[in-house]
């Protein structure tokens, strides 16, 4: 290479170097124990090799996710907690973080130097902010059994496990014929501390309606995409019955369990005299 393209490349490197400092971070997101994206987008206007740069990604707390000296991976200068973890994509400038944990959520940047005879000259950078999802498990309705005679009161749990971040919201629907109601109540959340996963719950007691058949669904709503998750239905039929024909009814009555997640989570009949002095449900 000449003084002069040698000259050129020099003061090209300079502008660049100036004009660092404008970049705007991108957001990328992940799924827990998935792989991340860690983008950087070099130009490379100058169609530099890899022998000529020195590439390195680092965490907001300055830990080093991965180095590539002139061609060549550096891992001792790579954190422990990284060690493994990553991998380069030379054609699209990317550093892919594997095994995703919670934790790693928050911001990144890489930086990219030409390596010359004058040492490092910083032409590239970029900064990334990067956010970790989990699933939460489809939520799942428990009927607590009733103790009273006073049975068309219904006692319920709902449950939700292993997802991230925390929710913002639990609730009950209840589906008649002809309306639809919310039940809403506090929701209970633990956080396992090594995961920091979320386990949420609620429980709920409500007076189904006489003569109505009713769906129950518990909702999860997300954060931060408002999406809603619903559990399978759970199906009450209350069932009008003649004197003691009702005890008969009543002995034929019992939960089903679904075979399959979309299928109704549980059956049941309530049935009632034609008086309405007496009912009974059965779970």
């Amino acid at each position: 290479m000449g003084l002069g393209c040698t000259m050129g490349l020099r003061n090209t490197l300079v502008v660049m170097a100036l004009l660092l400092s404008g970049a705007a971070s991108l957001e990328s997101q992940a799924f827990f124990n998935e792989t991340g994206d860690l983008p950087c987008h070099f130009p490379n206007s100058q169609n530099l090799s890899l022998d000529e740069l020195v590439i390195f990604w680092q965490d907001q707390n300055k830990l080093v996710l991965y180095e590539l000296y002139r061609g060549q991976e550096k891992p001792h200068n790579v954190h422990p907690k990284y060690i493994g973890r990553t991998s380069f994509d030379q054609d699209n400038w990317t550093l892919r973080l594997h095994n995703v944990q919670i934790k790693d959520k928050g911001s990144y940047q890489c930086f990219i130097h030409y390596k010359g005879p004058q040492g490092l000259v910083p032409i590239h950078q970029m900064s990334s902010d990067l956010s970790v999802l989990a699933n939460f498990s489809q939520p799942e309705i428990n009927l607590i059994p009733n103790q009273t005679e006073n049975s068309n009161i219904i006692n319920l749990t709902c449950s939700s496990t292993q997802g991230y971040p925390e929710p913002q919201r639990m609730y009950i629907l209840l589906k008649t014929k002809n309306s639809t109601t919310e039940h809403d109540t506090v929701m209970k959340k633990s956080q396992n501390n090594i995961t920091e996963l979320y386990n949420v719950s609620i429980s709920m007691s409500f007076s189904i309606p006489p003569e109505t058949n009713v769906s129950i669904f518990c909702i999860l709503q997300l954060e931060p995409t408002k999406t809603l998750r619903f559990s399978p239905p759970c199906n009450i039929e209350t069932i009008k019955v003649e004197g003691k024909e009702s005890e008969q009814t009543e002995k034929r009555v019992e939960l089903q369990e679904p075979e399959r997640s979309d299928e109704a989570q549980c059956d049941i009949n309530i049935s009632k005299t034609a008086s309405g002095d007496k009912s009974a449900t059965h779970f």
